[in-house]
């Protein structure tokens, strides 16, 4: 039975803001907040995943649901841009643009930020995103802010991205909040605040952000800006694998396999780990291959995880257990699991 150590969290900010979750640091690697892993029981068969990226949130085209209620045509720009019919969205933002409307003003800078029906300009997507911001419009904040930290559209001017950070969050924007969380975590444009960084995370995760409720549980695992709690971790890793944040469904399913935070169920942990293998994920089919070659008494279960071992070597992620059990396998079972992986990637 393996013991699930606690998440660690390691968080670097590049443009635009992008954390990197570390779920085991190399010994003397720097966390957040000081804690230990805790030393497995007994014998190690899922081990936690190694470090991934959380992405940052990305702007979102304004939708019918942000616009006026009032609005009888709410839905016609953003209704043409669902459909791919962008030069049909540029012409009927643009004329409503003309009226004032913000959110019009947003699909605008959309659609010039894209290249979609109208040449890129970074520029005239920033100008577009600047006048909807002015006028209120959260999500062009949101993406306007983006686009000062990163410097497209214009000069770098970071202190005016988290300006527009901060009041998209204050109007409700999940992805405002996550990305405002990421550099109060970062530590160089804002004073470092964890526990500033936790109420963002909180606020964004319960509006439904994935990226933003497995990062929470990470905290929450580890006790970084709040205290420390597994069950609650769970829980938000639990919601995040629901939206299908592979990473999360990784963590999900180790706590399922040992009962960590939740009742032990097996079954269900294989299936997700089976999930998220088959969406390309090496951690995941590292995991879910030390499972099933555990299993002697299924042959066919321990060919479909040196089958994942070897897919996930092929994305570069190693194992020496897992190694030592492919070298070990009878070669006709290798053959197997070696026909099986060039079969999943296409290579047979």
């Amino acid at each position: 039975m393996n013991i699930l150590r606690p998440i660690s969290i390691v968080i670097c900010l590049s443009l635009p803001a992008v954390a990197q979750v570390q779920l085991l640091p190399p010994p003397g690697a720097p966390v957040p907040a000081a804690s230990k892993a805790a030393k497995p029981a007994k014998t190690k068969i899922i081990k936690p995943a190694a470090k991934k990226p959380v992405p940052a949130a990305t702007p979102q085209p304004p939708s019918a649901s942000t616009a006026p209620a009032d609005d009888p045509n709410a839905d016609v720009v953003f209704g043409a841009y669902q459909r791919g019919q962008y030069k049909t969205a540029f012409d009927l933002a643009t004329s409503r643009a003309g009226n004032g409307d913000p959110k019009a003003m947003a699909m605008l800078g959309e659609l010039y930020s894209g290249g979609l029906g109208i040449k890129r300009d970074y520029a005239r997507a920033a100008e577009w995103y600047k006048r909807a911001a002015d006028l209120g419009d959260r999500e062009a904040m949101f993406a306007l802010a983006m686009m000062r930290i990163s410097g497209r559209g214009g000069p770098v001017n970071r202190e005016e991205g988290v300006k527009l950070l901060a009041s998209s969050a204050k109007l409700g924007s999940p992805k405002a909040a996550y990305n405002l969380a990421l550099l109060y975590l970062d530590g160089q444009t804002l004073p470092q605040d964890l526990k500033r960084a936790a109420e963002l995370l909180r606020i964004s995760a319960d509006a439904g952000n994935p990226e933003a409720q497995y990062a929470l549980a990470t905290f929450y695992k580890e006790g970084t800006g709040v205290p420390k709690d597994i069950e609650k971790a769970v829980r938000l890793l639990q919601a995040a694998s629901l939206a299908d944040n592979v990473d999360a469904e990784v963590e999900y399913a180790i706590a399922l396999y040992n009962g960590t935070g939740t009742p032990k169920n097996e079954a269900a942990a294989v299936a997700l780990l089976r999930k998220a293998a088959r969406q390309n994920s090496p951690i995941a089919q590292n995991r879910l291959a030390g499972v099933l070659v555990a299993r002697p008494e299924a042959p066919e279960d321990r060919i479909e995880g040196l089958k994942w071992h070897i897919v996930a070597k092929t994305a570069g992620k190693g194992d020496l257990k897992l190694d030592e059990a492919l070298a070990q396998a009878s070669p006709e079972d290798r053959a197997k699991a070696e026909a099986a992986a060039r079969k999943w990637l296409g290579t047979k």
